[in-house]
């Protein structure tokens, strides 16, 4: 690979992975949730006010905003969160109740949207899996560690809520 390679790739990899430290996302709900900042790529395990845990994440390759099912965007807005499941797919899967009855009522199609971790294919990426919005309007997290530790806190925090905001 020539050097100029080499340098913007370098280049893209650390802007990519560097998302995460641009802000410092807060939790401001009143109950246990997972928040996930959107813009910096941000998903926060959320005790009423107090942060329990920070993951870096992607999202759908279609950017933000889901209006319709196939347009690989990641959704915004207050949803409930399903029991964390096995998935071939992904290792653990949480279900988001994608979309909400106000957004059904407008016309908003779409499901089988959750939180999860790396595809089983490309899993030895590492942290690397987030270097790209990847998803098809998901919210993934990098390693089967990290799901399995958000999962692991959704059952026992009962956290019922998730917030893309």
């Amino acid at each position: 690979m020539s050097a100029k390679i080499t340098f913007l790739l370098l280049g893209v990899l650390t802007s990519a992975c560097g998302k995460a430290a641009e802000a410092t996302p807060v939790c401001s709900a009143s109950d246990s949730r997972i928040v996930v900042h959107l813009k910096e790529h941000v998903l926060l395990l959320c005790e009423r006010d107090k942060v329990i845990g920070t993951f870096g994440v992607r999202l759908g390759s279609g950017g933000i905003g889901k209006s319709h099912e196939g347009d690989h965007k990641t959704p915004v807005g207050e949803y409930a969160l399903g029991e964390p499941r096995l998935s071939k797919s992904f290792g653990t899967f949480i279900p988001i109740s994608y979309p909400n009855a106000e957004q059904r009522k407008a016309g908003f199609t779409g499901g089988d949207v959750g939180v999860h971790g790396p595809h089983r294919w490309i899993k030895w990426l590492g942290r690397l899996v987030n270097t790209f919005d990847s998803s098809d309007g998901c919210v993934g997290v990098a390693t089967d560690a990290e799901i399995e530790r958000i999962a692991d806190w959704v059952r026992s925090a009962s956290a019922k809520r998730i917030e893309l905001r």
